[in-house]
């Protein structure tokens, strides 16, 4: 009988990522979503802040992480509204600053390809919101259209729609950048 009881309380049902899990998404995914980040953010501080908030809250909530597969892309999701947070309270400390702050480029970075750098941001700064996610989350994360839609909420459609727009906005500015 004891067998009985035994076999009854084994089939346990493990409902939403379990730390281990959670564990190793970050020891091969960390990285990437840092990438991510950096590529909505501009500053490398920012950019940890934002995964490392990520992983918590993901971790907070991993019981209501229905498929275990789909904890990456929920740990992208809350990395980009954390980074459109992030932006939101900087806009808004900018607004109440006289003066904006002086962007600062490390010693180490060469002037050209600073120069590059700093155009193609001013580039993308420049798309709107959805164009500037979608392209980020496409083609810096190097993300399928499916994934950035399930990511970013929107239809496929939007997605190739956003990033069809996006490349041409992109493509002009960078032009008039080098001209």
């Amino acid at each position: 009988m004891p067998e009985t009881a035994e076999a009854v309380e084994a089939p346990e049902v493990v409902a939403g990522t379990t730390v281990d899990h959670l564990t190793a998404t970050y020891q091969a995914h960390y990285r990437s979503l840092l990438g991510l980040a950096a590529l909505l953010l501009d500053d490398t501080a920012s950019c940890e802040d934002v995964v490392q908030e990520a992983f918590i809250r993901v971790h907070s909530a991993r019981n209501r992480v229905r498929d275990r597969e789909k904890t990456l892309a929920y740990l992208r999701q809350t990395v980009v509204n954390l980074s459109r947070s992030a932006l939101r309270r900087r806009i808004l400390g900018l607004k109440l600053l006289s003066k904006p702050m002086p962007d600062m480029a490390s010693a180490e970075e060469g002037a050209y390809d600073q120069l590059e750098r700093d155009d193609l941001i001013k580039a993308m700064r420049g798309l709107q919101r959805r164009q500037r996610e979608v392209l980020v989350l496409r083609y810096f994360a190097d993300m399928t259209e499916a994934q950035v839609a399930e990511t970013l909420g929107i239809s496929l459609g939007s997605v190739k729609a956003y990033g069809s727009r996006g490349i041409a906005a992109l493509r002009v500015a960078m032009e008039a950048a080098q001209s």
